[in-house]
């Protein structure tokens, strides 16, 4: 339809034309406005749609109208077909939308991916070094058993040893010879504890067992008595002792550290016997057992006395010899005299 505004513009929008009113025609008639004539569409009466002609045609350009764009059956063929397989894939829960894109793509279950397979020098080299990290990680384990817990096991063996012996020393059960009578010496088992040994300098107060057996004796923590050696009350001899320096206890980890002038006290039921450090060898091989003889050799001694030998090994965390220290005894005291100085003295 085409309308004259009050401007005196004209519209074309109704699918009529303008005309200019006929000649001879009054101005009252047209209201001074020109006369709108319809043109007839080309569509078929029988498509034409049925509605009415608006009563203000100026007003009907002021309303968008949608226009019906006509698809190409090809194009519309393969949307048709692009749309069913899109709803095929919604309805199998198998389309996502990707963030930024615009594109769709499938966000289910893949199928199994197959992996190239591996070279056997790569699985070679794989399973060597699962080995060195599996024999790396059994040796740390080992040496943090050999260092720390043989030393949580030996000492609390040690102190429950050492408990004992202080309160059998406390409360005797075998009454004290009368005058004028010497008690036997006793016989002890092997493994039997029956002397506790101070050595004040390295802070050393540890129980004495009889024999030297390592699974018996000393890997409990314990200082092991050679069997076939003086004991301390005897009236001469050698009194020889062995320990660990390391690991199980370790109770003469700190033995070099003795020097001349230091003092070892040997504790037992009835006497402190005290001991003065004279001499001693750095380093001597395991098999140099003269260093357990009455009067040991490569010590400061040359006759009989009463003297004591302590070996351990050395280096430390090595079996490859022994430390060897000599002392000779300066003092027996009973027990009801007290302690002896070395044990009371700062």
């Amino acid at each position: 339809m085409t309308a004259v505004r009050p401007e005196g513009r004209r519209d074309e929008g109704y699918g009529g034309r303008w005309q200019e009113p006929p000649a001879g025609a009054h101005q009252g008639e047209s209201d001074g406005w020109g006369v709108y004539q319809p043109v007839e569409p080309a569509v078929p009466a029988a498509e034409q749609p049925d509605y009415p002609a608006p009563e203000y045609p100026w007003l009907a350009d002021q309303t968008l109208q949608l226009r019906a764009v006509t698809v190409p059956a090809q194009s519309a063929g393969r949307s048709g077909e692009q749309g069913g397989r899109s709803e095929g894939r919604r309805a199998q829960g198998r389309v996502g939308v990707r963030s930024g894109s615009g594109r769709r793509r499938s966000t289910g279950r893949r199928g199994p991916v197959v992996r190239p397979k591996e070279r056997k020098r790569v699985i070679a080299a794989r399973l060597v070094g699962e080995l060195f990290i599996t024999t790396g990680l059994v040796m740390l384990l080992f040496v943090a058993y050999q260092l720390w817990w043989t030393n949580v096991q030996a000492d609390a063996i040690a102190d429950g040893t050492r408990d004992k012996l202080e309160q059998q020393f406390d409360h005797p059960t075998a009454p004290p010879p009368g005058p004028g009578q010497s008690a036997p010496p006793p016989a002890f088992a092997p493994g039997k504890g029956f002397a506790i040994i101070h050595v004040p300098k390295i802070g050393l107060t540890d129980p004495v067992a009889e024999g030297t057996d390592t699974t018996k004796v000393l890997d409990h923590g314990l200082v092991g008595h050679y069997t076939g050696t003086s004991m301390p009350w005897d009236p001469s001899g050698n009194f020889a002792v062995a320990g660990h320096r390391t690991t199980h206890g370790q109770p003469f980890r700190k033995l070099a550290e003795l020097a001349p002038g230091d003092k070892i006290v040997v504790e037992t039921g009835t006497d402190y016997y005290t001991y003065e450090v004279e001499g001693g060898i750095p380093e001597t091989p395991p098999t140099n057992v003269s260093v357990l003889q009455a009067v040991p050799k490569g010590s400061p001694f040359t006759q009989s006395g009463r003297y004591i030998t302590m070996t351990t090994c050395t280096p430390e965390f090595s079996a490859r010899g022994r430390l060897i220290v000599f002392g000779k005894m300066i003092d027996d005291r009973p027990r009801s005299q007290g302690e002896p100085p070395a044990l009371t003295s700062p």
